[in-house]
């Protein structure tokens, strides 16, 4: 989702189970796994999903990442973070959605070298913290690329059928800038800060955005979501605060 590295420390491995279905082990996450391109979906002007077949993955948790490496034929090798964008009920294959970052050298091979076929090695799925079991309501905001893992976890939610309730408020510049527009129902709110429908608000996310979902909440309360760059991080969490969510009830990951 992001060019941006993540320190160790903000990326451990970790061991998660959900009763009868996933159970990823430090040592498989460890691991790299050969991951085969099968798929390129454009998503927006400058976000394309890329399907891979990934036969020995072990699961994971809608909202972890993963380390991608690409090696050149000179020997040479670049690493990156990106959030999964695929529900863990996909199988042996997983998907990730890249923006294509001006100068990126990995975004950009993606978006301009990368074809059905091409292998790249992955290693994963790495880090806890953000991760929604799908055992607690969820509120999710995010913005631009930062849609990416909580997409993950409305395909989960959707796919399963789970009762628990779920909500999406998402950020873009306009509504060809919104990633997975078309696959949206419901359970979404799109805001816009630069273009808009006709009738439709246009401006930055305030108070008026988030207020509602803390005022008509579930009997226990939201879990909080927040991913984007750090400028939205910072100013969605506090929109939280204000509105009354517990500070220790906010899951954030942030990119730039």
């Amino acid at each position: 989702m992001t060019e941006t590295l993540r320190s160790p420390a903000s990326a451990p491995v970790t061991r998660f189970a959900v009763p009868g279905r996933i159970a990823v082990s430090n040592r498989a996450a460890s691991e790299w796994q050969t991951a085969t391109l099968t798929e390129i979906r454009r998503e927006t002007p400058h976000a394309s999903t890329f399907r891979f077949a990934v036969p020995d993955w072990q699961g994971h948790l809608p909202g972890q990442h993963l380390m991608l490496r690409l090696t050149a034929a000179d020997g040479y090798t670049a690493q990156r973070h990106y959030s999964i964008a695929s529900a863990p009920e996909d199988s042996g294959h997983i998907e990730l959605t890249l923006d294509h970052v001006e100068g990126g050298e990995v975004s950009g091979w993606f978006h301009t070298v990368a074809q059905p076929g091409d292998e790249v090695q992955v290693r994963g799925p790495l880090s806890g913290f953000f991760a929604w079991p799908g055992d607690r309501p969820a509120l999710l905001i995010g913005a631009g690329s930062g849609v990416v893992p909580l997409m993950s976890m409305v395909r989960h939610h959707r796919g399963l059928g789970l009762s628990v309730p779920l909500r999406l408020l998402v950020s873009a510049r306009g509504p060809e800038e919104l990633i997975y527009a078309r696959e949206f129902g419901p359970e979404t709110t799109p805001v816009y800060t630069r273009r808009a429908p006709e009738g439709v608000r246009v401006g930055r996310m305030t108070a008026a955005h988030v207020a509602p979902f803390l005022a008509d909440q579930p009997d226990n309360g939201w879990e909080a979501y927040v991913c984007g760059s750090n400028a939205f991080a910072e100013h969605a969490s506090r929109l939280l605060v204000e509105a009354g969510q517990p500070v220790e009830r906010i899951r954030i990951e942030r990119f730039g």
